[in-house]
């Protein structure tokens, strides 16, 4: 297994739901802590159909153990930002059996 470098300083966000005074809800999103990170792109790949592409880059995501339901944890549903770049959290992992480290899949959010 090659070294982790935490070398990038992410905040751990959660959504909330509030409603909006017409019947739905607004989501807005309230910074969990900071969680220091190594991020690594995949592979790339382009969806879409013949006249809309959009590009798609799957990221691999390590960050520090934590036990499952410590705030220091990420869950899917949540997201890490590093400035102006947002991170989807879509799966975490153990990175290995003794759980010194996580992985988190996510996808880079872009903005429309």
């Amino acid at each position: 297994m090659k070294a982790v470098h935490l070398n990038r300083l992410l905040t751990l966000e959660q959504s909330v739901s509030t409603p909006d005074g017409a019947g739905g809800f607004s989501t807005s999103w309230h910074a969990v802590g900071t969680l220091w990170a190594e991020v690594v792109p995949g592979t790339g790949r382009e969806l879409g159909g013949e006249e809309v592409r959009q590009a798609s880059v799957p990221y691999r995501i390590t960050l520090r153990g934590a036990a499952a339901g410590s705030p220091r944890r990420p869950v899917p549903g949540q997201r890490l930002t590093d400035g102006g770049r947002v991170f989807q959290v879509l799966a975490v992992t153990e990175r290995e059996a003794a759980g010194q480290y996580l992985i988190c899949f996510a996808r880079e959010e872009t903005p429309s």
